[in-house]
Order: C-alpha cells, then sequence, then structure tokens
C-alpha cells in the first residue's frame, strides 16, 4: 500500500520534454540547471522521490521541492530567481561621466592619458570600481597603436596581387617573400654568454663592443620554409638587386616567370633599379607595392 501525501500527477508535452532534454545533455548549462531537468524527467517518468533522490544523491526534499515548482511554474519555475543585493552606489549618470572623461579629456597635471587612481580621484570612484568599468567596457586609456595609411591610389590592387600569390598561386609556382633588415649590430659581449638552465634564462652581459652594422637579406620560401639569406655590408639598392641576382644564380632559376615587388628600400623610385632588374631572363613581369612599410613585404612568385 502507498504511503505518504499523493502526488500530483507530471505530464510533460512534447516541447518541454525536448526542452528539458536538450538541457540535462548540456555541458554549457549550470550543473543546478541540469540537476533540476533530470529530477523533473525522472519525475515525468513515474519514479519516485525517494528514488530520483537516491540516484542523484539529493535529499526527499530537493526533489520535491523542485517537483511542485515545475508544476507551478513549468519550464520556468527551474531558473534561479534574481536574488536581492545591496543596492548600486554607482548610478548611469556616474558611470557616463566616468566614460566621458577617459575617453574626451585628459588630466589637467599634463599627463597624456587617465590612470584608474587619478580618473577615479577626479570622479570620486573608488579605484576597485573604476578597474572594474574599465575592464567590463574594454577601455584601455594607457595602451596605443599604431597605424599608417598609403596615398598609392592602386593600394588595394597591388596588395590583392601579394596576397594572391599567397592564397592562389599559378600552377606549379614557387612564393618568395624577400624583405632586408638593416642597422643590424654586430655586438661582442664582455664575458661568455651564460647558458639556460633549470630556474634561470639565458644571460648576456649589460657591456659590449659594437663592430658596427650590417644589412640582412632574407627571402622565405613559403612552400618549405626553407630561408636564403645573406649579409651587405651597405643599405642601398645596389645590394639589394644584387641579392635577387643571387637569388637567380641559386636553386630558384627565374627562366619562367617572376613576380616581384618590394617596399622597403624605395628602390621603386630609382629608374636603374627598375631597370637592372627588369634585365632577367624573358618571360620576368614585374609589379611593385606602395612604399609603406610594415604593409607588406617583397614577394616572387615562380614557375
Amino acid at each position: 500500500m502507498p504511503m505518504g501525501r499523493p502526488k500530483a500527477e507530471l505530464v510533460l508535452s512534447e516541447d518541454e520534454r525536448s526542452q528539458l532534454t536538450s538541457i540535462a545533455r548540456s555541458r554549457s548549462i549550470s550543473a543546478a540547471l541540469v540537476t533540476r531537468a533530470r529530477i523533473v524527467l525522472a519525475a515525468a517518468a513515474g519514479e519516485p522521490n525517494n528514488a530520483i533522490a537516491q540516484r542523484l544523491q539529493l535529499t526527499r526534499a530537493t526533489v520535491g521541492k523542485w517537483r511542485i515548482r515545475f508544476l507551478e511554474h513549468r519550464i520556468n519555475g527551474l531558473y534561479d530567481e534574481v536574488r536581492p543585493g545591496k543596492p548600486r552606489t554607482i548610478d548611469d549618470e556616474r558611470l557616463a561621466q566616468l566614460i566621458h572623461k577617459t575617453l574626451h579629456t585628459k588630466p589637467a597635471d599634463g599627463s597624456t592619458h587617465w590612470s584608474v587612481r587619478t580618473i577615479a580621484a577626479e570622479t570620486a570612484i573608488s579605484p576597485t570600481s573604476v578597474h572594474r568599468y574599465f575592464k567590463l567596457l574594454g577601455l584601455q586609456p594607457h595602451r596605443s597603436e599604431s597605424f599608417k595609411l598609403s596615398t598609392d591610389q592602386f593600394f588595394i590592387e597591388k596588395l590583392r596581387d601579394v596576397v594572391g600569390l599567397y592564397l592562389s598561386p599559378p600552377e606549379n609556382a614557387l612564393v618568395l617573400c624577400v624583405d632586408e633588415k638593416s642597422q643590424c649590430q654586430a655586438l661582442e659581449r664582455t664575458q661568455p654568454m651564460l647558458p639556460m638552465g633549470f630556474g634561470y634564462v639565458e644571460g648576456v652581459t649589460h657591456d659590449y663592443v659594437r663592430h658596427g652594422t650590417t644589412t640582412l637579406f632574407a627571402a622565405l620560401n613559403v612552400l618549405n620554409g626553407a630561408v636564403l639569406a645573406t649579409c651587405k655590408p651597405r643599405h642601398r639598392h645596389q645590394e639589394f638587386l644584387s641579392f635577387l641576382r643571387e637569388i637567380d644564380k641559386g636553386p630558384y632559376r627565374l627562366n619562367s616567370m617572376c613576380t616581384a615587388s618590394w617596399t622597403t628600400m624605395a628602390v621603386t623610385s630609382i629608374p636603374r633599379s627598375r631597370h637592372g632588374w627588369q634585365q632577367s631572363p624573358a618571360g620576368t613581369c614585374i609589379s611593385f607595392l606602395p612604399t609603406v612599410r610594415g604593409l607588406t613585404r617583397s614577394n616572387a612568385s615562380l614557375r
């Protein structure tokens, strides 16, 4: 004979069963909500409260609570209600003032930007709250990023030519990325280097002897990552053209097709540079990129 108070029958519609099953199987929803969905599904299947409590390692009171909550409010009753807490001490007007001062003003002491403490003192908001709002809104007044715009009206077309070599090179083509790095210092430390070990990093002495500078020219084979490199004593267009001729004489012969473009040395402004490179084997095609440092690099496509 059944004991205890009779329980109201719990019946689910197809839509409710589908939603509860999805919640019970979810790995991104809170564990508490998943457990409540499992309680309701088990109760709808006719499983008694004590068996549900034993299987899910809960108390009978907890199972009965969420069973009654679902009967009264359905699925919405499984979600936590808004809990009362301490009222806000910083209203929307003060928050808007904080944002406006951060974005559109500078400190009166001549500083270039606001810090958490200076803007906190200016707006009478605690530094902890200012830091929290800065993090929430993504405000970083202490950081800046540089950018440069090209004045070349054909910049987009020229950029697409180079990007196309990487994304969709011609059939049987070899793509080389050519660049140069000037002012490489040849330094000799006064003491031997200390190798890296457990608990400490590689160490070098602060003082050194400087043996002048050199310019590094390098070409990266995009296909396999191989690098062809050489150092030149000077940084002129003659050295750059000499490096391109070294590539031509090396393992990568420019005997069928070459699309070359360079920017960092501004050799395109020197007629002799264009003429000198155009003396390459027949079939050479040259396209020049706008001279915007950092946006593009020299590229060559061979096949």
